[in-house]
């Protein structure tokens, strides 16, 4: 059998914000995304940033929990459409994350909850970080 090496993928990023202007942020991997506040400016903000990180953990997740159950083949498309409620009360947060799944292809009813809820309860990291209570470790330097 042959000996698989997996290496794995730099993650984080790192935001920069002078006295003025938006944040510019770029990743372990040298991507880059400039951040928007404007409320009709295009691009993402960062509640967009945190929408679109679970959202596309979700797709990602669900394309693997349909090939763990062997219907991969019958999908043609999944989408989740990710919002939230901030909360109205205490801290400045999202109250409520709203997710919709789309999956398309020649599935029935059941098979669909069964890969979403898969995507969503076991296999999407983003989900599982949001719902657990992940340790905060802050540095700070001038």
């Amino acid at each position: 059998m042959a000996d698989l090496k997996v290496r794995p993928r730099p993650v984080g990023a790192t935001a920069v914000l002078g006295r003025t202007g938006f944040p510019h942020v770029t990743s372990a991997t040298k991507g880059e995304i400039d951040i928007v506040t404007g409320p009709s400016q295009a691009g993402f903000n960062p509640l967009d940033l945190l929408y679109s990180s679970l959202s596309a953990c979700l797709v990602l997740s669900a394309r693997i929990s349909a090939s763990q159950m062997g219907v991969l083949d019958r999908i043609t498309e999944i989408t989740a459409d990710v919002t939230g409620e901030k909360a109205t009360e205490g801290l400045s947060r999202v109250a409520k994350f709203n997710i919709a799944f789309t999956i398309k292809g020649d599935l029935d009813e059941e098979t669909r909850l069964k890969i979403a809820h898969a995507a969503e309860d076991e296999i999407c990291t983003v989900s599982n970080t949001i719902r657990g209570n992940p340790e905060f470790s802050t540095v700070i330097s001038a």
